[in-house]
């Protein structure tokens, strides 16, 4: 049961994580790290990665 909570609270997070890219993506917001421009493409693994892994969480947490 305890696993349960914890795949909704990481899906959850995860889902954050992938908005805040989406966001990024469609206001099409620059972000500097340092001198370093970093580049779009990196908001895209951003938003495919974190949102595959909050489906999978989902996934898990759904009662059998």
């Amino acid at each position: 049961m305890g696993y349960k909570n914890y795949c909704v609270v990481s899906g959850v997070l995860f889902s954050l994580v992938a908005l805040a890219h989406l966001f990024r993506i469609i206001y099409g917001m620059s972000v500097q790290v340092d001198d370093y421009a970093v580049p779009m493409y990196v908001s895209w693994v951003g938003l495919v990665v974190p949102a595959g892994l909050a489906f999978w969480a989902f996934r898990i947490s759904r009662p059998a």
